[in-house]
């Protein structure tokens, strides 16, 4: 339970660099950190990636806005498995949970930015402006 309680902590903390983001942030790591501990518990290390990789990724799902769901759930997914692998390097089972928490939460707040937050505009793509076709007349 202290593990829990300090991952949870730690995942409610971390600095969430847009607020609309905020929300998935909080999703994913939760997501994470909760599929982390299910995961220990049925299968090692191994069980632990897996557990997060599929909690970050539902976590992102479920916080995310209609438009953001796809990338939300790929970065909390691949960040909270990949924070509970080098987590669980560095920090044995608690740092695997917190790993998954903080992973979680950065991969999906990044993936949510990506897809342009709430407003739906991808800030990594400009895209093409559309030009105005009109028709011509005849007189």
């Amino acid at each position: 339970m202290r593990t829990f309680l300090s991952a949870l902590a730690l995942t409610a903390l971390s600095p969430f660099a847009f607020a609309d983001s905020g929300k998935v942030a909080v999703g994913s790591g939760l997501g994470g950190v909760l599929g982390n501990i299910v995961g220990q518990q049925v299968g090692g290390s191994t069980g632990a990636a897996i557990g997060a990789g599929l909690g970050g990724a539902a976590g992102g799902v479920i916080t995310a806005s209609d438009r953001n769901k796809t990338e939300a759930a790929l970065g909390g997914g691949l960040g909270a498995a990949g924070g509970s692998v080098l987590g669980g390097q560095l920090g044995g089972s608690t740092g695997s949970t917190i790993g998954a928490g903080l992973g979680g939460a950065a991969g999906g707040a990044l993936a949510n930015e990506y897809a342009g937050g709430s407003d739906g505009k991808r800030s990594g793509h400009p895209g093409k402006k559309h030009k105005h076709k009109h028709k011509h007349r005849r007189h």
